[in-house]
């Protein structure tokens, strides 16, 4: 066939001049693809005779392999030649510093959980826990807390919404975590030995006090407990928890779930304006306390004739508080990042009691 050589010269000198791929595919379909040139004089083998077809044939096929392969290597070159152009330009001085990266902190709350937990684990303590959202009987009925009781009212608790004409009892926000107590007696029986931290909610706002907070109760039973047992399982708590010996004082009160009550405070003094735990002869009102009433074991399935014990219940955002001089209870769920970067914990500060609670 006439002009092949200078058919292959031609698509040859545009293979070597092409600037990018793009040019590179023009001249592919150019010669090669199904309208090509060269693809157009494969066809015309088939019009031949046997002996020109012997002939022309391995000369296009010669053509048409040493095209793809012309265009294979072209195609590498410009590869490797943007290539080097990104590495010239796309460069990385490793000798820099790295970029700074904030740490994240652990929020107080959960820092002091674990405070919490960590010594009660240690005083044969476990954990308990039950849901947010509980029915009427659980929050109060079966905590010995009457109808007409003001904590009752939507005032204080956020009640559930039901439907026009269902009467059942609402399901509440738990106020406290005294209701897990009921779960786990329920379950378990006695002996026991558990505290129950967790979210309650009850309807109030200002410097102390938040719709949304954390509690954390505990509940002992055995067959001989008594009041000096929970003096001293709060004595020793305090004591751990602000790392020196806190004395407590019990004043007598009353809570419809304990029989006897008491408020207990802790040691304390005020130095120029500045709490100091432990030391002085003010007291600090804490917590509430008391012996578990027969009701509760009963509602419990326990027999309050073989066994009884204690119950406390505290707030952690509180103790968080006096520990580490956090004046406004509010500012714990307002999400200020500044405010968290202040009082925050690194992961490394996590508590244990071979190492200390403190920061």
């Amino acid at each position: 066939m006439d002009g092949l050589d200078a058919l292959k010269k031609k698509y040859l000198d545009g293979i070597l001049a092409a600037a990018d791929e793009a040019a590179l595919e023009d001249l592919r379909l150019s010669a090669l693809g199904k309208k090509g040139e060269v693809a157009l004089m494969m066809r015309e083998l088939g019009k031949m005779t046997p002996e020109q077809r012997q002939q022309t044939g391995p000369v296009l096929n010669a053509l048409k392999d040493e095209l793809n392969s012309a265009l294979a290597a072209r195609k590498a070159a410009l590869g490797d030649a943007v290539l080097e152009e990104r590495l010239r330009t796309e460069w990385l001085d490793v000798t820099l510093a790295g970029r700074h990266r904030r740490q994240g902190s652990i929020h107080p709350v959960s820092q002091v959980t674990e405070e919490v937990t960590a010594i009660f684990a240690d005083l044969g303590f476990s954990v308990a826990e039950g849901p947010q959202i509980e029915s009427d009987w659980y929050n109060f009925d079966a905590l010995n807390i009457p109808p007409e009781h003001p904590t009752r009212t939507e005032m204080d608790t956020f009640y559930m919404h039901r439907d026009e004409g269902d009467n059942r009892p609402p399901h509440v926000l738990r106020t406290h975590t005294s209701p897990v107590q009921i779960r786990h007696m329920q379950q378990y029986g006695a002996p026991c030995r558990i505290i129950a931290p967790g979210r309650v909610y009850r309807a109030d706002y200002d410097q102390t006090h938040t719709p949304m907070f954390h509690q954390i109760e505990g509940l002992a039973l055995g067959a001989d407990l008594s009041m000096a047992n929970l003096k001293w399982v709060l004595e020793e708590f305090f004591s751990a928890f602000f790392g020196i010996s806190v004395k407590t004082r019990f004043r007598a009160s009353h809570f419809p779930f304990t029989e006897p009550s008491a408020e207990v405070d802790i040691q304390c003094s005020w130095d120029q304006g500045q709490l100091k735990i432990g030391e002085g002869d003010d007291w600090m009102e804490v917590l509430g306390s008391g012996m578990v009433h027969p009701k509760v074991l009963k509602a419990g399935g326990v027999d309050p004739d073989k066994f009884q014990g204690f119950a406390f219940g505290m707030g952690i955002d509180r103790i968080a508080m006096l520990k580490y001089g956090i004046p406004d209870l509010r500012a714990f769920f307002d999400s200020d990042l500044r405010w968290l970067r202040h009082y925050g914990f690194a992961a490394l500060d996590q508590p244990t009691l071979h190492g200390g609670v403190s920061r």
